[in-house]
């Protein structure tokens, strides 16, 4: 396996933190969010922390929890399923048009995206008439969704099949790439849209009440637990599975879409794209066993990373990603990390820096330069490298993407 490059971060009254954090920042927000999830009791062997790590809302973005008995719905978050998917086509760099301005385009008609109408009946980033490519997709949802939905009924109140291959907004994206061969790639990044919001915040207002049921008190409120066993857990673990599904079925779907928008533009040669790297999750809570003991593990901003798995790791929108191949370090529960990791916070970014500042470093790819990207510039995540090197042990990389054209909600 190698040396281990991991820092040990312990305290009185909670299991130790293992961080993957050499060379990166683990800002004092994050690390009391990972020692508030290393005190609860149901927590096994330790809490991992990737070099992406950052605070976030309900738990720590790149902290992987494996707990047995309980599982935390905020340490899953909202965007349950929120994940990479990418394919390597037969195009070459020297196919591709001098000006990439039509071939954005063309993916941006080919995939709803962004969020209009405060996502209400005139929203652009759902469809209006359902596609027969995404119709028949929610055919295969939609019996497990009403299964769901007929115990819970306010989870069916809002979008569902209209944010099937759709993008949504934030950090979201698709994306061209070339690789270390100049061969062209088409990746992209996104989860369960809305109605995996729907269930993620169900089921953690329902935690609390469960927290407050049975007068627990926790560190934070964001920790409430369901635990194995009692019927909103099981609801749960078929919610959050079903989520899970659709997120990943929504990636396939978006990028047939913008294979097809790619071929009928005019812009490139025939080609063919097969799938590369796995249709990945970073998002997500899995059941596995890790330590002789069956747990479920919680990755919330990380990447399952086994031995001979691969992975996208994605930097911002001017930065290097990356495919990987999974080293499966047992210490880390076989993860990696999920993307560069915010450096600040949106606000900040756009508080800190400019369109000229944004339009320099994106110089040379096709994308949005206006002022509602500005908190995804890339001087808003950590050197993409440095978080590379911070986890020398945990993978290997496969091929190295830089891109070209970039679409963002």
């Amino acid at each position: 396996m190698g040396q281990t490059v991991y820092n040990v971060l312990s305290g009185e009254g909670s299991l130790p933190i293992k961080a993957w954090t050499e060379g990166v920042v683990l800002e004092p927000e994050a690390e009391a969010q990972l020692r508030g999830v290393a005190r609860l009791p149901f927590v096994h062997k330790w809490v991992a922390a990737m070099p992406d790590v950052h605070a976030g809302v309900g738990a720590t973005v790149g902290s992987v929890i494996p707990t047995f008995g309980a599982i935390i719905p905020a340490a899953v978050g909202v965007d349950i399923g929120c994940g990479m998917m990418a394919v390597r086509t037969s195009v070459a760099a020297r196919d591709l048009p001098d000006n990439l301005h039509g071939l954005r385009s063309a993916i941006e008609a080919a995939v709803p995206h962004g969020r209009t109408d405060n996502g209400g009946p005139n929203d652009r980033g759902a469809w209006r008439t359902l596609p027969p490519r995404v119709t028949a997709a929610w055919d295969a949802l939609k019996d497990d969704y009403e299964k769901v939905t007929a115990r819970h009924p306010r989870l069916s109140r809002g979008w569902s099949a209209e944010h099937l291959g759709t993008l949504g907004t934030g950090n979201h994206f698709i994306e061209v790439c070339l690789d270390q061969e100049d061969r062209v790639w088409f990746m992209l990044h996104s989860g369960s849209r809305g109605v995996g919001n729907r269930i993620g915040s169900h089921f953690i207002a329902l935690a609390r009440k469960e927290m407050e049921r049975w007068f627990i008190q926790l560190p934070h409120a964001d920790l409430a637990y369901l635990p194995e066993g009692t019927e909103h857990f099981d609801d749960y673990v078929a919610a959050v599975g079903w989520a899970q599904g659709f997120a990943a079925r929504n990636r396939e779907v978006m990028m047939e879409a913008v294979c097809e928008a790619a071929r009928a533009s005019g812009l490139l040669p025939p080609f063919e794209a097969r799938l590369e790297a796995v249709n990945c999750h970073h998002n997500y809570v899995a059941r596995e066993e890790h330590y002789g003991k069956k747990v479920f593990v919680t990755r919330k901003g990380a990447v399952r990373a086994g031995a001979g798995e691969l992975g996208i790791i994605p930097g911002s929108m001017g930065a290097r990603s990356y495919i990987v191949r999974g080293k499966g370090q047992p210490e880390s529960f076989c993860s990696c990390s999920h993307g560069a990791g915010r450096a600040m916070s949106r606000t900040e970014a756009k508080r800190r820096f400019t369109l000229e500042d944004h339009a320099r470093a994106t110089q040379g790819i096709e994308c949005r330069k206006d002022q509602d990207v500005i908190d995804e510039t890339p001087m808003a995540y950590k050197p993409i490298d440095a978080v590379m090197h911070a986890q020398r042990d945990l993978v290997e990389v496969v091929h190295t993407l830089r891109q070209v054209v970039c679409v963002k909600g």
